[in-house]
């Protein structure tokens, strides 16, 4: 037991996004974005096998976000010296000219950690969590720590809605839908299950991975070739919101790093009262 509460704690915007389940939808949409990136997506489909080690992979992405979240600040900076380990001996080539780069060059880095937080607020207010306006900017504000963690420097990183919006304004004209990225999201629409778990996972993962598309930006469902129709928001919003309610409505058990965080917050209560 400890009195550090890491690096947001209980009075901020992250706890209060991050304890909703639902967002494990937001991962998933973050991904499909994220392969839009041509240099994003050969990063990863030249430095592992997706494939034959999704679910581990995605695992490991949860328990990285929940540590960081709601971790202690050692357990957080402990989770990026080994993110930044890792893309520290990583290169890769881009697809179009052949020329090789660092995984952990600033841009991709910042398409996302820009990606991944735009995902989550933005879900988190399809879900009506509850976010105004102020909260969102401070939501941003407050992740820019977490870019810290992965070596980016946080007075480069987006830190309100505006400030997305212009990155995302910037960015756009380097996506592209590139064999990659079309490879990644048929992987990640229908991808490997165990036999045992495939008659009721495969339709269940496939309706959500479904929604997690249905809820990209307007532009990014385009570049997939889709539509970008309104009406697409309007079925998507009403999706989330009933699997929040359904999500919240079933026992499931809360993870180690959270329960741990909420007993800090609560000894930090005792203590102050």
């Amino acid at each position: 037991m400890t009195d550090d509460l890491g690096l947001f704690g209980p009075g901020s915007v992250s706890w209060r996004v991050h304890r909703e389940p639902v967002l494990w939808l937001a991962g998933v949409r973050a991904l499909y974005l994220q392969a839009l990136h041509p240099r994003a997506v050969a990063g990863v489909v030249q430095n592992s096998d997706i494939r034959r080690n999704c679910w581990p992979r995605l695992m490991r992405t949860a328990e990285y976000v929940g540590t960081v979240v709601y971790g202690t600040t050692d357990q957080a900076e402990r989770a990026g010296r080994r993110v930044r380990r890792i893309h520290d001996r990583l290169r890769a080539h881009d697809p179009r000219t052949g020329e090789e780069f660092r995984v952990d060059d600033a841009q991709l880095l910042r398409w996302v950690h820009v990606t991944e937080v735009e995902s989550f607020v933005s879900t988190a207010r399809r879900a009506r969590i509850g976010l105004s306006e102020a909260d969102v900017d401070r939501y941003y504000a407050e992740q820019t720590r977490a870019a810290a963690l992965v070596g980016l420097d946080p007075g480069t990183v987006p830190a309100s809605a505006a400030e997305v919006d212009e990155f995302y304004r910037s960015i756009r004209p380097e996506l592209a839908l590139t064999a990659e990225a079309r490879d990644v999201a048929r992987f990640l629409t229908l991808p490997p299950m165990p036999a045992r778990y495939a008659v009721a996972g495969r339709p269940a993962w496939l309706g959500l991975a479904t929604t997690a598309v249905a809820l990209l930006p307007r532009w990014a469902r385009r570049l997939y070739r889709l539509p970008g129709l309104p009406t697409t928001d309007v079925a998507a919003s009403l999706t989330v919101l009933g699997l929040r309610g359904l999500i919240n409505a079933l026992p499931v058990r809360e993870g180690p790093i959270y329960r741990d965080a909420m007993q800090r917050a609560e000894a930090a209560r005792v203590a102050a009262a």
